[in-house]
């Protein structure tokens, strides 16, 4: 069942209908198809199928029908041409890296990204001859000035991980574009529910699976979405060729992620405001990064870009990495964890986990204090989040 027949629908009604392909059994839910590989009715067929001149199935690590219904339902709900699963999160930016890039290219990424992700382009990509230039997020004249004939792609999250800060996509698509290279946007954490990025000029959405759209902390996966040649094309040649590919039983668990996932993303919204603001007046909070917040610097973008702010919020501790570990151990209800987008609230210490492997300097660059703590507002009681916090926040004091 391809999207494009489903344009009519809804948000909501995609998120559990498309891509669905129904067996001779008529199950209601989708089923999970966990086979290595398909038997062909004769040789003919399988030459056909290997050399591309007849579609089917040739072998699950880069042709299976869970995993293809999966792809089928994100790409509809964010709005692009072809969605190629992957293994991990990580698993989707290697890929179009490796997929898109050459000896030579030259990226302009974001400061504010995942720390993994900063690991991945200085410490690997960089063997290869790739160079990547790291820029403050929403300094738009230093995405211009880092870009050189050799850029190719313009990488970011927005908001970003852990502090929140929010990116204009429509302005760095505009800048890309005109400079002849790529924007990626990593959307994890707001999802298609709250934001697309191919409305604002984007070219490809890089997700962690394994966050919000699963939402309950089941299983680890990735995506990449696109258009039909560089993603449909290249990034899924690498895929087929490379291996890191999703496996039928976690796109089983992700297609029932989405199911439920703006619902989901609607509460975790609604209860990480409410949070944020209770934050603002505590004692020994000096500061919380939420986008839903006025006093937030990009709140007004946020407002504009985003249906939601998401569930994300970050603090400023007095008392640095001994305030915010006490307060971390205090907590009772809250799961220390540095996962994010679970259905359960999880909190974390960015400095020493999330970016840990960021020297003190890139940490200090990102904004990554060592009070700085991260929570991830999840679907319980708000009122039982601030009670768990207000512990935590005693024993930090």
């Amino acid at each position: 069942m391809s999207h494009d027949k489903n344009k009519d629908w809804a948000f909501a009604t995609r998120a559990v209908r498309v891509g669905q392909v129904r067996t001779n059994e008529g199950e209601q839910s989708e089923p999970i198809f966990p086979t290595s590989s398909y038997v062909f009715k004769n040789a003919a067929e399988a030459a056909a199928r290997f050399s591309g001149e007849k579609p089917g199935n040739i072998y699950s690590r880069f042709t299976n029908p869970t995993v293809r219904t999966f792809e089928e339902r994100l790409a509809a709900l964010e709005g692009g041409e072809k969605c190629v699963a992957t293994a991990s999160g990580m698993s989707a930016i290697l890929a179009t890296c490796m997929a898109l890039l050459k000896a030579g290219d030259h990226i302009v990424a974001s400061r504010a990204i995942f720390g993994t992700t900063v690991v991945l382009f200085q410490n690997y990509l960089a063997r290869f001859g790739v160079a990547t230039t790291f820029v403050p997020l929403t300094d738009y004249a230093a995405w211009e000035a880092a870009i050189t004939p050799n850029t190719k792609l313009l990488f970011l999250e927005t908001p970003s991980n852990p502090l929140t800060e929010t990116a204009d996509i429509a302005r760095l698509a505009e800048l890309a574009h005109a400079r002849e290279c790529l924007l990626v946007v990593d959307n994890c954490f707001c999802t298609p529910a709250l934001q697309q990025p191919f409305k604002l000029g984007t070219d490809i959405v890089i997700h962690s699976a394994t966050k919000y759209l699963d939402g309950q902390g089941r299983c680890v996966g990735g995506a990449v979405v696109g258009d039909a040649e560089r993603v449909g094309k290249e990034v899924f040649g690498f895929l087929r060729t490379a291996g890191p590919t999703m496996s039928p039983f976690n796109a089983w668990v992700f297609l029932k992620g989405l199911e439920t996932l703006n619902l989901r993303m609607q509460a975790h919204s609604t209860n990480a405001l409410a949070l944020a603001k209770w934050l603002e007046n505590q004692p020994g909070v000096t500061r919380v990064y939420y986008p839903g917040l006025a006093s937030h610097p990009q709140h007004a973008l946020a407002k504009r870009q985003q249906s939601g702010f998401g569930g994300i919020v970050a603090f400023d501790l007095d008392g640095g990495k001994e305030a915010a570990w006490k307060l971390i151990d205090a907590t009772r209800l809250i799961s220390i964890t540095a996962n994010l987008g679970d259905t359960k609230t999880t909190i974390t210490h960015p400095a020493t986990t999330t970016h840990g492997r960021l020297t003190p300097e890139q940490r200090a660059e990102a904004g990554i204090g060592d009070g700085l703590v991260r929570v991830s507002v999840g679907l319980e009681d708000v009122e039982d989040i601030k009670k768990d916090l207000a512990r935590g926040l005693g024993a930090a004091a």
